[in-house]
């Protein structure tokens, strides 16, 4: 059952969402080589419970911390710790915070000082293709058609899309129906409608696109050990078209 939601609802998770850029932009802000992923994790998680919010993430089936931050070769996942970032580094920094009973939600691969060129085309492409499926969000579209300009935009730039893992809609639960593939053919799936609230969250791996999951239970990294990156936003589904609901004038995501 897809729950339709109401204005009202709508401006809750976009409140919610601003809670989680105000967060991401405190941990690019604090990031560099050097700092622990668990540091990035104590600075997003303070600012969110400084605003009476909670990180969704937090206990969400046992995970243990507030953000997820996946380096390099982690698609999704990754557990902030100990890992010192190096020179070099990627990291995609998943942040979703729920406040006044609605869940928000997106993510951003960012980088530990200068990144080799594969590593840029890689962010590149990917934070793109989270746009082309944005892009295919009006009613009428089907989940298909969304899938299809991710996978097409991936492919042809000799990447590769993930797809053991899923967008999803949100609201009152952080995870709710739609799920929505990153792949697939256009002109199949579920029809969308105005007042459809789900996250557009692209996997692009460097390499081939099989994942396998550490002892953790939760980190997933490449099959092959290269690079991979996500970029993920919320978005409303209206008669006007896309509404990001985690895009902000003032703030750079």
């Amino acid at each position: 059952m897809i729950h339709l939601k109401s204005a009202l609802e709508i401006d809750r998770i976009r409140a919610s969402c601003r809670i989680a850029a105000e967060a991401m932009l405190r941990v690019e802000e604090a990031l560099a080589p050097g700092v622990t992923t668990l540091h990035l994790d104590q600075i997003a998680d303070r600012y969110i419970r400084s605003q009476g919010a909670v990180a969704s993430a937090l206990g969400y089936r046992g995970f243990p911390r507030s953000i997820c931050v996946s380096v390099n070769d982690e698609v999704v996942h990754g557990i902030p710790g100990d890992r010192v970032l190096q020179e070099g580094d990627i990291l995609a920094v998943d942040i979703a915070v729920k406040k006044d009973g609605f869940h928000g939600d997106m993510n951003v691969t960012m980088k530990a000082g200068c990144v080799p060129p594969k590593a840029q085309r890689l962010l590149d492409a990917t934070r793109q293709s989270l746009e082309e499926g944005l892009a295919a969000c009006t009613p009428g579209q089907r989940l298909g058609d969304i899938g299809h300009a991710i996978q097409s935009y991936v492919e042809a730039r000799g990447f590769s899309i993930v797809r053991a893992y899923c967008g999803h809609g949100i609201g009152r639960n952080f995870h709710e129906e739609p799920q929505l593939l990153h792949y697939g053919k256009a002109g199949t799936g579920r029809r969308l409608q105005n007042g459809m609230v789900f996250t557009i969250e692209p996997m692009v791996n460097e390499g081939e696109h099989e994942t396998r999951v550490l002892d953790d239970d939760w980190t997933a990294v490449t099959a092959d050990g290269k690079l991979s990156a996500q970029y993920e936003h919320t978005v409303a589904v209206t008669n006007d078209g896309p509404d990001v609901l985690s895009r902000f004038a003032d703030l750079p995501y």
